[in-house]
C-alpha cells in the first residue's frame, strides 16, 4: 500500500505540487486524527533528538506512507513523520524526519514538499535545522548558530512564473530573539546552500566568505523560500558539524558530520525543544508564531 501511494504521489507531483501538498496534509490528518498543526520542524543531521523532548507523540508513521514523501537518502535521517502535542502549551507540532536534498535529482518541488505540506496542515511557523560547515573558525564542531539570512547558490528556486516573494526578513527576527531567551550565547550568521553532493572546495569556501556567508551546506535555503511563499514565519538553526574546507586543513567526511551531531545532540535538542515551547506558548503565539 505504501509503495502504491508513493507511485501515485509521484504521478500527481508532475501536475500540481501544491495540490500534492494538500493531499499529503489531508492524509496526515486522516492517519493521525489531528486536524491541524501549529508549527512544523524539519530535523537535519544532529537534531532528531529534539522530537523526543517536545511532548507526547500522538502519531508516527513512515514518511513514504504519505503522498509525495520520499525515503531518506542520507544516513542520520530517520525517515518518519510525527505529530506531537507540545508539553505545556497544547500546540501541535508536525515533525518532518524525511528531507529530500536538491542533489538527489528529484526536483525542487520534492525538496520543498515537506514545507508545503506543513503549511497545508495549518502550521504558521517553520523550523528548519541542518548540519553544516562553519567558515568562522571560532565556531567549533558542535556549535549551534542561528541563521539570520541566506545565499541560495543552487541556481534553482521553488517559485515559478511572476511570483515575486519578499525575502527581506526571510528568517523571522522575533523567532531568533525567542531562541536567544533560551540561550543568550547563540550567535548568528548567513547560510549559503550549495547544490552538493560534493563538499565545497577551499576556493568555493573562500568565495562564500567573500560574498558574506558564514555557514555552508546542502539544504535549507530552498525550503526557506517555499516557507516564506506560503506565509510561514521561519526559524533556522545550523549545527556546525565541521569547519568548512580549507579553514582547518582537515579533510571532510560524512562520518565526521554524524559524530559531531551525536556529541552535540542532547544539548541542541534541549535548546530546540525549549525554543519551540516558548514559540507556541500562549503569551507569544499571537506575535512571533
Amino acid at each position: 500500500m505504501a509503495v502504491l501511494r508513493y507511485l501515485q504521489s509521484m504521478t500527481a507531483s508532475h501536475t500540481d505540487p501544491y495540490q500534492l501538498a494538500r493531499d499529503a496534509a489531508a492524509a496526515i490528518a486522516e492517519a493521525s486524527g489531528v486536524p491541524s498543526h501549529d508549527l512544523a520542524l524539519t530535523l537535519g543531521s544532529g537534531w532528531s533528538g529534539a522530537a523526543d523532548l517536545l511532548g507526547e507523540t500522538v502519531w508516527q508513521a513512515d514518511a513514504t506512507s504519505i503522498p509525495g514523501f520520499r525515503p531518506p537518502a542520507v544516513a542520520g535521517h530517520v525517515g518518519t513523520l510525527r505529530s506531537i502535542q507540545i508539553e505545556g502549551t497544547g500546540a501541535r507540532a508536525l515533525v518532518l524526519g524525511a528531507r529530500t536534498h536538491f542533489y538527489e535529482g528529484a526536483g525542487v518541488d520534492a525538496v520543498v514538499h515537506g514545507v508545503r505540506t506543513a503549511a497545508a496542515t495549518g502550521a504558521r511557523t517553520m523550523v528548519l535545522t541542518n548540519g553544516c560547515g562553519g567558515i568562522n573558525p571560532s565556531w567549533t564542531p558542535g556549535t549551534p548558530v542561528l541563521i539570520s539570512d541566506q545565499i541560495n547558490f543552487t541556481g534553482a528556486t521553488p517559485l515559478a512564473g511572476a511570483n515575486f516573494v519578499d525575502l527581506t526578513d526571510l528568517y523571522t527576527p522575533a523567532l531568533r530573539e525567542i531562541a536567544r531567551e533560551v540561550d543568550p550565547s547563540l550567535d548568528e550568521g548567513v547560510y549559503m546552500q550549495f547544490s552538493g553532493p560534493t563538499y565545497e572546495t577551499p576556493a568555493e569556501v573562500q568565495m562564500a566568505k567573500t560574498i558574506g556567508a558564514h555557514l555552508v551546506g546542502m539544504s535549507t535555503a530552498l525550503e526557506a523560500i517555499a516557507a516564506r511563499e506560503a506565509g510561514l514565519d521561519v526559524l533556522g538553526i545550523s549545527l556546525v558539524t565541521n569547519l568548512a574546507a580549507g579553514i582547518s586543513g582537515e579533510k571532510l567526511s560524512h562520518e565526521e558530520v554524524l559524530e559531531a551531531g551525536r556529541e552535540a545532540g542532547p544539548r541542541i535538542s534541549r535548546l530546540l525543544a525549549e525554543t519551540v515551547r516558548r514559540i507556541t506558548a500562549p503569551a507569544t503565539a499571537g506575535g512571533a508564531a
